[in-house]
């Protein structure tokens, strides 16, 4: 059962998201995916912290801006969404259909250079950059 104390989390879709994008809008967007999936395709200037190092790099995330939080199916987002509330983040919001509905929807992704690189990065807790980047 969720801690009602916890704030709520508001999603905002991709047609939202795009906008203030676009709009030039200081956003935080973290991709919470493991590794394998975010060669797969990933949203342009995410940051990427796996679920399982979010706990050692919470420190990172702004508390001054609006931090989104992205995954592939919505449950992981949703779940590092009330760990960073119970510490305190309250500026969070989660994208509606993640990444999928993201894609599926002609939004820009990118890719890796190098794959098999960026996996290992990301999988050794190192930034993604400049493993990750796309060509």
């Amino acid at each position: 059962m969720r801690d009602r104390a916890l704030p709520l989390v508001s999603e905002i879709d991709s047609v939202g998201l795009m906008d203030r994008i676009s709009a030039g809008e200081d956003i935080y967007l973290v991709d919470i995916r493991t590794p394998a999936e975010i060669v797969q395709a990933a949203i342009p200037n995410a940051v990427y912290i796996p679920m399982h190092l979010l706990p050692l790099r919470m420190n990172e995330l702004p508390r001054d801006k609006d931090v989104v939080l992205y995954c592939r199916s919505g449950r992981r987002a949703g779940i590092a969404a009330e760990v960073l509330a119970s510490q305190g983040y309250e500026r969070l919001q989660h994208l509606e259909g993640d990444i999928v509905a993201w894609a599926d929807k002609g939004r820009p992704v990118e890719t890796p250079k190098d794959p098999a690189a960026c996996v290992a990065a990301l999988t050794a807790g190192q930034p993604a950059e400049p493993a990750c980047l796309a060509p």
